[in-house]
């Protein structure tokens, strides 16, 4: 959901102080220890599976609980056993077996009940959760999710959602259709469970340090709002001892430059904070420089409403130099995107085959189709969160609109009110917009929702029955390669020759991080997580 992980290129995604936590270890102490450093860009907004939407959050999230099911090596990324030791489909039909060595920090076991009440408690319209919308395949999820006790018999609708627990380690999901992606979509933290006890005695509190309760390799020791979390090993973790690192200090630092001299200082071992764009080229000549391809989407967006004829859109869109801003502005070997949908998307050559979009400006082109606008809008105000990455690139975009006679105001919101701002539907006043999309699943899907009529993450005013008629063909279809297809034709009409233009993609992410070279086993994978399980100090 875009309201969860939308990805701010450098600056972080919320406001926090910038604060070098003192007295840490030395690095010599902090490599005997196995305790590694970690510098983050923002607090995480919620530990709690149910309501966490950033990726800040999901990363805390990941690494103190146990998913059903992990993801393999990229490219494939396919679904391996983790709490779930196993599993059958049968067409609409999901049944996991669970792993009976899963246990509770507290050391209770962790059982198939536990998942339903979770993921009850997630749909619940009580808790209104953001990413609800991911069980949504869930037969029944959707309505109990939309239910409105003023109106309506919501225990009813919620005893008809289809997951049960027909044995202490058995949990069945009944789905609304055969989903390919279900299996690997259970990678995701919104499907993690929580302690109920723990969440029914402390409330809004029970994901507090002193409080929570987990099932991961690593526990939450310490949480100092705005300024660290510190985790540590679970020594009762069922895969205990495969675990080399004993804690790990999570620094928080918003500002790229603050965190980039903490790094240098020797204050930390990796950061994962965003560097500032202009110092990329020279660490890019760094060892200690790490990149990984992304499965994730820098866009522009237009509200419908008030730049309504499709030719302006186009003329807008192609009249950017895509390659121009990632070789002289972002600069960290990103791809120009010619879809939303990223190359990297298994089956993406066919889902992309009719792309539209330049990788180079084309000025005359968008000229051409300017001309053809009867009402052309000239005043074009454009909304951006705070960052110096996200200014320069529209500083760009304004520069290369001026050309097609468009006068552009670009306006800056701090990270939280911006999401607000954009609603849906987004604010009057805003003409284009920008965001980032980081897959939570590796289907292509995932991303293409986002622009359907009812979406809570389609902020351009923009509705096609026939694009979500599309999806909810490609939903129910169970050979692969005809779902494709459907993507593909869902795609063309996103972004395609003869389609509305609701949306610019400018190029695909690439992660990068700072990461010493005593630092052992450190990897993020496309969809931007990391396993610290794997990570150990030389």
């Amino acid at each position: 959901m875009q309201k969860g992980i939308r990805w701010p290129l450098w600056a972080g995604a919320l406001a926090a102080i910038a604060i070098i936590v003192v007295g840490a270890a030395s690095g010599a102490s902090s490599q005997r220890a196995q305790n590694l450093r970690i510098i983050i860009g923002a607090e995480p907004p919620s530990l709690d599976p149910g309501l966490a939407t950033d990726t800040t959050s999901s990363d805390v999230l990941l690494n103190i609980n146990e998913t059903l099911v992990e993801l393999g090596a990229p490219p494939d990324l396919k679904a391996e056993p983790y709490a779930a030791q196993s599993w059958t489909v049968k067409g609409p039909t999901v049944t996991l077996n669970l792993r009976k060595d899963v246990r509770w920090s507290n050391g209770q076991p962790v059982t198939a009940k536990d998942y339903v009440w979770s993921w009850l408690r997630t749909l619940s319209p009580e808790l209104a959760a953001d990413y609800a919308y991911q069980l949504w395949g869930i037969k029944g999820a959707a309505e109990y999710s939309a239910c409105d006790p003023a109106k309506t018999d919501c225990n009813a609708l919620r005893s008809q959602v289809g997951v049960s627990a027909p044995s202490k380690y058995v949990l069945r999901v009944q789905l609304t259709s055969p989903q390919a992606w279900f299996v690997q979509s259970l990678s995701h933290h919104s499907f993690l469970p929580v302690h109920r006890a723990t969440v029914e005695k402390y409330g809004d509190k029970w994901t507090e340090a002193a409080n929570i309760v987990t099932d991961g390799p690593f526990k939450l020791a310490s949480w100092k709002h705005n300024a660290s979390l510190t985790l540590v090993k679970n020594t009762k973790w069922r895969g205990a001892k495969s675990v080399r690192l004993n804690q790990i200090l999570l620094t928080i630092i918003t500002d790229g430059t603050t965190a980039e001299n903490a790094y240098r200082a020797g204050n930390a071992d990796v950061s994962e904070q965003s560097l500032p764009p202009v110092d990329i080229p020279k660490w890019k000549k760094n060892p200690e420089y790490k990149s990984w391809d992304a499965l994730a989407t820098y866009y522009y967006g237009f509200n419908t409403k008030n730049i309504s004829d499709v030719n302006q859109r186009r003329a807008m869109s192609v009249a950017i130099d895509r390659k121009a801003i990632i070789k002289y502005i972002a600069q960290g070997g990103q791809t120009p995107a010619w879809s939303f949908t990223p190359a990297g998307i298994s089956g993406s050559p066919v889902i992309n085959k009719n792309h539209f979009l330049p990788t180079v400006g084309q000025l005359a082109k968008a000229k051409q189709y300017m001309a053809k606008v009867k009402n052309p809008k000239k005043d074009i105000t454009l909304y951006i969160n705070n960052s110096p990455g996200h200014i320069a690139i529209a500083t760009a975009v304004q520069a290369f609109w001026k050309e097609l006679g468009l006068n552009v105001n670009i306006k800056v919101q701090e990270w939280k009110q911006y999401l607000e701002f954009l609603g849906p539907p987004p604010n009057a006043d805003v003409d284009v917009y920008r965001l980032g999309w980081g897959y939570d699943y590796p289907d292509a899907y995932n991303g293409l929702e986002l622009f359907r009529c009812e979406s809570g993450n389609n902020n351009t005013n923009w509705c096609s029955k026939k694009f979500d008629a599309t999806l909810d063909k490609a939903k129910s279809t169970g050979n692969t390669a005809a779902r494709y297809k459907l993507y593909q034709q869902a795609e063309t009409i996103l972004t395609g020759p003869t389609g509305p233009m609701p949306i610019m993609p400018i190029y695909w992410y690439v992660n990068h991080d700072l990461v010493k070279p005593y630092v052992q086993g450190y990897f993020k994978n496309p969809l931007d997580r990391e396993d610290y399980t794997k990570v150990s100090l030389k």
